[in-house]
């Protein structure tokens, strides 16, 4: 197996424990410091293993018992490991980080541009369908906030899949990996898709128990404990939990071995036949889809060169001297889709042969107390992603595509930029308007359009932003019907005062700023323009 990004500075005494820091290379830690932290290792570890045995003893239900044994079994190795990178002490030697070479990563405009639709019949698509529109203030999972005519993200994506199957004949599947707090509902939402000439699967990922912070025991003491005691421990748990769901065998059965994933809320990922032709060319088993990075992408994942092998370096494995070199646009360019190809044998055999050592991922949470007086519970939850596992797969590299292939949608902001016309719909596909010379523009809504209710309420009708570069809007402002904006519009509402943009404005190039009232000044010849040419003057 490849070594760890991180330079491991230790390694295993004859009875299995960590060996003591060598003397050539640098340790934090003293020696003895560093015996201590493996006996405190080893300690909770132990007692560790023994609480999630006595969580199994409440399993009832046998088959049950022997699924949650499997889970219990695979967080207790990603727990002991975390215990072991904090007793090692070991820092990234960032000197041996490099950008990616040529050969990591290809130009999206050098792959074939041909289609070969018969590989569609090897393909399985995957979407990541665990998370809740919290976030955005909605209510149940993220995949089924509206976003474009009426549809949801799982609408749209189902249309894509329908669409590829009924053109090319072919019977792609449709995956689903929810969490157990989406899994419910999308069971219940996807029955309406019945009629289509879609296949669609669906699995959960793991269910991890959290840890409490200062005992480093599960927080859970039975298996039916609440929901809170709980969590998904992020997408790279995907591997794990299709090959114990049954789903892997059941794609590989089927005569399937390609995989394409994404976010589900990732409305440029849709199935590239030129990758595809690429990956099977190439025989690649990983291939991850990087676009250019600019100064809102700065905290995204990057891939690397690590003495010749690629990797995906995130921001919460850089040191702290070191994060505005990982920030560097002109050293990093690239960043993670999270648009991911895979050989769906090659995810068997790295499985099966436990080959999969991701890194983790602390997550710092508070579960609120029950009573009031009583200190919330501050918990770790050790997480994983799926880029991360680049690292264990054959001829592995990235793809530098276009921008169009990375269209999230993470919030109000990015629903406003989806719904308008910039975009057409095209059987599921939102495809960007071609009298638009430059990318999409940065929108930034402030914290009154947060939730998608308010967002809503404020702005229901969305403005036409073919000409739009950037836009700013915070505090109480509402947009009226029929809005134009163009180059940079900035308006910003004091606390404690209302911006109301009138119906039919023309907002090009300007700044609308404090306590303000508004008037229409229309121009001084009428007839040289249409009633709708408006354009907004504040007056103090």
């Amino acid at each position: 197996m490849a070594a760890n990004i991180a330079n491991l500075v230790v390694g295993k005494d004859s009875s299995g424990g960590l060996a003591p820091p060598s003397s050539g290379r640098r340790h934090g830690k003293s020696q003895s410091a560093f015996a201590f932290d493996n006996t405190s290792t080893s300690v909770a570890a132990s007692q560790m293993r023994n609480a999630l045995n006595r969580l199994a003893d409440t399993v009832e239900d046998p088959a049950e018992k022997k699924k949650f044994e499997t889970e219990m079994d695979n967080f207790f190795a990603l727990f002991r490991r975390y215990l072991q990178d904090k007793a090692r002490g070991t820092t990234l030697e960032w000197d041996r980080i490099q950008p990616p070479q040529p050969s990591q990563v290809v130009p999206y405009k050098s792959l074939p541009k041909r289609e070969n639709p018969e590989l569609l019949s090897k393909l399985a698509v995957l979407k990541l369908n665990g998370g809740l529109g919290t976030s955005m203030g909605c209510v149940g999972p993220k995949s089924v906030i509206e976003v474009r005519d009426g549809m949801s993200f799982l609408d749209l994506s189902v249309r894509q899949i329908e669409y590829l199957n009924r053109i090319y004949g072919v019977d792609v599947p449709f995956v689903l990996m929810n969490s157990f707090n989406t899994d419910e509902d999308t069971q219940n939402i996807i029955k309406k898709y019945e009629g289509h000439q879609i296949d669609i699967l669906t699995f959960n990922q793991s269910r991890y128990p959290r840890v409490a912070k200062d005992s480093l025991l599960p927080v859970p003491k039975d298996f039916n404990s609440p929901i809170t005691d709980w969590y998904p421990p992020g997408h790279g748990d995907v591997f794990e939990s299709l090959e114990n769901s049954g789903i892997l065998d059941e794609l590989i059965s089927r005569g399937k071995e390609y995989l394409f994933l994404s976010n589900i809320d990732n409305l440029g990922a849709v199935v590239d036949l030129s990758i595809l032709e690429h990956m099977c060319e190439t025989n690649a088993e990983y291939i991850m889809e990087l676009t250019d990075k600019t100064k809102a992408d700065v905290k995204g994942g990057t891939i690397i060169d690590y003495e010749g092998t690629v990797r995906l370096l995130e921001i919460a494995q850089v040191p702290k001297e070191h994060v505005q070199d990982f920030k560097s646009i002109k050293k990093f360019k690239y960043f993670n889709t999270n648009n991911i190809w895979l050989n769906l044998q090659a995810i068997k055999r790295v499985v099966q042969n436990h080959e999969l050592e991701l890194e983790i991922i602390p997550n710092g949470k508070s579960i609120p107390a029950d009573k009031s007086g009583e200190s919330d519970l501050s918990v770790i939850q050790l997480e994983t992603a799926v880029g991360a596992a680049i690292r264990h797969f054959e001829n592995a590299h990235g793809v530098n595509v276009p921008r169009r292939r990375f269209l999230p949608v993470k919030t109000c902001s990015d629903l406003m930029l989806v719904k308008s016309d910039l975009y057409s719909l095209k059987h599921g596909q939102l495809v960007m308007d071609s009298a638009r010379i430059d990318g999409a523009p940065l929108i930034k809504l402030g914290s009154h359009f947060k939730k998608v209710s308010e967002f809503q309420k404020r702005i229901t009708s969305i403005p036409r932003i073919i000409e739009l570069d950037h836009l700013t809007v915070t505090g109480d402002v509402t947009l009226g019907r029929g809005v134009t904006m163009k180059g940079t519009v900035i308006i910003v509402a004091n606390e404690g005062s209302t911006i109301e943009i009138p119906p039919g404005s023309i907002l090009e190039n300007v700044v609308v700023q404090g306590s303000l009232r508004l008037v229409l000044v229309r121009p001084a010849e009428p007839s040289l323009v249409s009633t709708h040419d408006v354009r907004v003057r504040a007056r103090l």
